[in-house]
């Protein structure tokens, strides 16, 4: 962990990581940590949580990105870029700095499965838990989804997995994790704003792999391509690798759907398991996701049979393709979570509605919207452009292949977009509420946002049957 034990520890951040980490780091004091402070960044302020842990004995610095002092380790929350003035001031002050999956990863290293990519991350770990959980294999799902990995670490059963997803940020800053499974599912652009480039972004999510050897199995969907290009230049080198696809590649290990059967292939060993429309999480991205997960599960040890079973019964989880109900013969889908263009195109693709009305908009991630723009004009009948992106979506929009053939609206929120799409709307047409961009302008996550349109939907199927 650090050559200085007890050690004095920097968090940086004092969101749900940085009072997870201070929260351990008290468990541990004074054998373990001489002393624990917390820098929460130029724009924090005391709250209840940090005054709790305040009179416990962490010390908290507010207002200011400057560390100064010496410490020996830094933990940094990962909304922090490793290449803002405050993570590289803390790394100037620290001995060491890393993320917090890489400090727990350090604490307790066995049996980790990571799952990363820019969409179908949380599905895809949430799908892993519940196929483990049928086959009764003890885990924690952490990371992105469930708690933060330094949480579950000291309650940790023996043998129990860590099935933890993890995003681009936490990974950039990790240096010894060696998940036994590590699944990449789709590289697309995002997050430039925190990693610069889009090449930078994309080595982060491959650091998961840098560590992997002998036994331990990388999963990686060849169908992808912003993937394929790292893997025709031996980015995994001579690494054991499952290769997912919606073909069989022939590759010795392979995840894939022959004769209309999800089918595994391990060790030589090939398990046939289930149809895609058993599934019920629609789309041929989530057929990937399943061939993923399964494949994962099996590796672990999960029994076939099992297998089969959860992956007929999981169901989409909340503000992913999620029905939100039906007002006034009108559908309402809640994909809250796409948040890049990817991850819209993955959505209209799986839906089988003729006509779709799709709600786009909220904080610009400022990717390039030319060939998304050409997709959506040819999938949907009407997009309603809401929120501070909607005029550069809409100006998109409207220079698309195929936008004479649609309606392009603007909306000034979220309520105001699914106003205006019911204007447009058809008994028996479906509103997809697929943003394509956060959620900040108006909400404090894509969970708040989804939540409020669910709200929305229910109000009018209220008003409907009234």
């Amino acid at each position: 962990m650090c050559a200085k034990e007890p050690f004095s520890l920097l968090i940086l951040g004092q969101g749900s990581t940085g009072s997870a980490l201070a929260s351990w780091a008290l468990k541990h004091r004074p054998e373990r940590v001489s002393s624990v402070t917390v820098m929460g960044g130029a724009s924090s302020l005391p709250n209840a949580t940090t005054r709790e842990l305040e009179a416990a004995g962490v010390s908290f610095i507010y207002g200011t990105d400057e560390v100064v002092g010496s410490y020996d380790l830094c933990v940094a929350s990962p909304g922090i870029s490793e290449f803002s003035p405050f993570f590289l001031s803390a790394r100037a002050a620290s001995q060491e700095i890393m993320g917090e999956p890489e400090f727990a990863y350090r604490l307790s290293p066995e049996h980790w499965c990571a799952i990363t990519g820019t969409n179908g991350k949380t599905t895809t770990t949430a799908l892993i838990a519940h196929l483990l959980q049928a086959s009764n294999i003890a885990h924690d799902t952490v990371g992105n989804i469930g708690d933060p990995c330094i949480s579950r670490v000291d309650e940790r059963a023996e043998q129990s997995w860590f099935v933890a997803e993890l995003s681009s940020f936490q990974l950039a800053t990790t240096h010894d994790l060696r998940p036994r499974v590590g699944i990449l599912l789709n590289i697309a652009p995002d997050h430039l704003s925190w990693h610069r480039t889009q090449e930078a972004y994309a080595r982060a999510k491959l650091r998961m792999f840098a560590n992997m050897e002998g036994d331990d199995l990388c999963i990686v969907c060849d169908d992808d391509p912003g993937i394929t290009a790292f893997l025709e230049a031996g980015a995994l080198g001579d690494r054991r690798v499952c290769h997912v696809s919606m073909l069989d590649t022939g590759s010795p290990e392979a995840a894939f759907v022959r004769g209309g059967v999800l089918t595994v292939r391990l060790a030589g060993e090939e398990i046939r398991l289930v149809r895609p429309e058993e599934l019920k999480i629609p789309g041929t991205h989530n057929t990937l996701n399943a061939l993923a997960a399964a494949a994962a599960a099996l590796y672990v040890g999960a029994d076939e049979e099992c297998v089969r079973q959860g992956l007929c019964e999981f169901a989409p989880l909340e503000h992913r393709l999620e029905p939100a109900g039906e007002a006034a013969g009108v559908f309402y889908i809640n994909d809250s979570k796409a948040t890049n263009t990817d991850a819209v195109i993955c959505a209209l693709q799986a839906l089988a509605a003729e006509r779709t009305i799709v709600l786009l908009g909220g904080r610009d991630k400022g990717g390039p919207l030319e060939a998304f723009a050409d997709t959506v004009a040819q999938s949907v009948v009407a997009a309603v452009c809401f929120g501070e992106a909607r005029e550069r979506i809409r100006r998109a929009l409207e220079a698309a292949q195929g936008s004479e053939s649609i309606d392009i609206a603007e909306a000034a929120d979220l309520r105001d977009a699914v106003d205006v799409a019911r204007s447009l709307a058809h008994p028996g047409d479906t509103i997809l509420l697929s943003p394509a961009c956060s959620s900040f302008d108006e909400f404090q996550s894509f969970e708040e946002r989804g939540s409020a349109f669910k709200a929305y939907v229910a109000e009018l199927a209220a008003a409907d049957e009234g």
